[in-house]
């Protein structure tokens, strides 16, 4: 059955259609693309005329049906106030079609640094949110955890308990800080009162309250022309203390009862010209000559105050009347300290490592911490089975000081193998002598935790130096590490209310301004610090 073209088209538009299929039959490609060759019956002046007509009715109607939709989408914009987040939405879900990742590798690390959800961030943005970590028992593993085995298959990857241990004893570091910096004056007419600390685990009470004293001073005249300066320019000063655990729960969760002196940082003029005398001196109580120190670390430790005693006379004191207190106890002693603390607390493991017969396990957490003496003084801790975890980050530079050395790389492992290629048997004795006499031959003590600044996903990759060695960094970098293969865990659950309170211009602005978002005002995140600082989660 045939049907007539007048039957389905109306007659005023029978002309149009008859003048396009006789275009459609002569052309075999379209008029409007110019590389293609013309067909030789479109070369008729009436097939031609039709042609460009009907070209030019098409791009007409296309053109109109174009400013219509044009037309209309503006119309919504302009008269509707724009919606909190409308446009910034829109533009959000166009870059996120976009694999710009592919396109400029470079927005690669940007995608990687923001977390999967605000939520998560919101939550380590917050204090009332603080997740508690849970305490799985250690039991009879406790001395693998104390160094026993010097952390052999603990630290790489790292062991979920080991770093809980980690964090926990730099959070009494923080105590220390803290209980410093609430009331750093010290009379100098008679001798200082009590203090409270707000220590970080209540199962624990402080015993004893230590302090550090210069065996320099500044001249008179300094108080008169800077009278302001007050606890700055003081001799003495408290530095940490000691604290017992007395928990029941506690120690049979630990395993042992457990004795814990925590040492801070430098803080007055004193501390950190004591710190500059970095010339190697001989150990008074050794009888080889070759064990020495740094002398102004020496001096912070053995030089009494006007009315309190020295570092090494107060910790070994201490340490002798606990285990008289506990005696027939299981228990343990460890030293934890950052910067300076870091230093000191290896000439007080040094001292009371010998202060008694049958001293518990010694073991020293120090985060930060400077080269303290030369290969001498190595030996001479592992001659006494002082197990020491040096927590240090790449970027800080006062891990690498003081003094020059030879042969110390980054890896400890990297640097006993160049050191043995080194001392063969025909420069083994120059080497020797050198190490021995060379009044700035450092070397560091125990077992190296390394974390690095660049990992975190939080932190600038050019943080500064002071972010580098502020101790909130340290344990946000630990609680973080998994492995040297995957250096920042994604689920670590460590607040970060203090590191962006302390460490906001070394922050990236990703997080800065997603914190502002979720409207965590500064004066919201200047919060007291609590009685009780909870520990990270696993």
């Amino acid at each position: 059955m045939q049907i007539g073209v007048g039957h389905t088209l109306p007659a005023q538009n029978l002309h149009v259609f008859q003048a396009r299929r006789a275009s459609f039959k002569c052309r075999q490609t379209s008029p409007l693309n110019p590389l293609t060759k013309p067909n030789p019956c479109s070369q008729k002046p009436s097939s031609a005329c039709f042609s460009t007509e009907w070209a030019r009715q098409h791009l007409s109607s296309l053109e109109k049906l174009l400013q219509k939709t044009n037309e209309a989408e503006p119309e919504q914009v302009i008269t509707k106030p724009p919606v909190n987040g409308s446009i910034g939405n829109k533009g959000k879900v166009l870059l996120e079609g976009l694999n710009l990742s592919r396109i400029w590798p470079e927005t690669k690390a940007a995608e990687e640094m923001s977390p999967r959800h605000l939520n998560r961030l919101q939550r380590l943005l917050s204090k009332s949110n603080m997740e508690y970590s849970p305490r799985n028992s250690l039991g009879s593993r406790w001395r693998e955890y104390h160094g026993c085995n010097d952390w052999s298959g603990l630290l790489d990857p790292l062991d979920e308990n080991l770093r809980r241990e980690v964090v926990r004893y730099g959070e009494f570091v923080q105590a220390a800080y803290h209980g410093f910096h609430s009331n750093p004056a010290m009379s100098t007419n008679q001798a200082p009162l009590p203090r409270h600390v707000a220590l970080p685990d209540r199962s624990y009470k402080l015993t004893k309250s230590l302090y550090a004293t210069s065996s320099i001073g500044l001249p008179d005249w300094v108080d008169d022309v800077a009278p302001d300066l007050g606890w700055m320019t003081q001799r003495s000063s408290w530095i940490g203390y000691v604290a017992v655990c007395d928990d029941r729960r506690e120690i049979q969760r630990m395993g042992r009862r457990d004795i814990v002196i925590a040492l801070r940082g430098t803080a007055t003029f004193m501390e950190w010209a004591e710190n500059l005398r970095a010339q190697l001196v001989r150990i008074p109580e050794s009888d080889n000559p070759t064990q020495k120190v740094e002398c102004g670390f020496l001096s912070l430790h053995k030089t009494p105050g006007a009315h309190v005693p020295s570092l090494a006379e107060s910790v070994v004191e201490e340490v002798k009347r606990l285990m008289e207190t506990y005696k027939g106890e299981t228990l343990s002693i460890t030293i934890t300290g950052h910067s300076l603390g870091a230093a000191l607390s290896l000439l007080v493991a040094d001292e009371i490592s010998s202060c008694a017969p049958h001293v518990p396990p010694i073991a020293v957490f120090s985060f930060g911490g400077p080269r303290v003496g030369n290969k001498g003084f190595v030996n001479r801790l592992n001659e006494k089975n002082v197990k020491v975890l040096r927590i240090v980050n790449s970027q800080d530079l006062i891990t690498r000081v003081p003094g020059i050395f030879i042969g110390e790389g980054s890896n400890q492992q990297q640097q006993e193998d160049l050191q043995k290629k080194q001392r063969n048997d025909s420069f083994g004795k120059v080497f020797d002598m050198i190490d021995d006499n060379n009044p700035w031959a450092y070397s560091h003590v125990g077992t190296e935790l390394r974390v690095d600044t660049k990992m975190s996903p939080y932190l600038k990759p050019d943080a500064d130096m002071a972010c580098c060695h502020d101790l909130e960094a340290y344990l946000h970098l630990v609680d973080g590490f998994l492995s040297s293969n995957c250096p920042f865990r994604s689920n670590a659950k460590r607040s970060l209310v203090k590191l962006v309170n302390d460490q906001s211009s070394n922050m990236k602005q990703l997080y800065t301004h997603k914190s502002l978002s979720l409207n965590l005002e500064r004066d919201r995140l200047r919060v007291p610090i609590p009685s009780c600082l909870p520990s990270p989660s696993r």
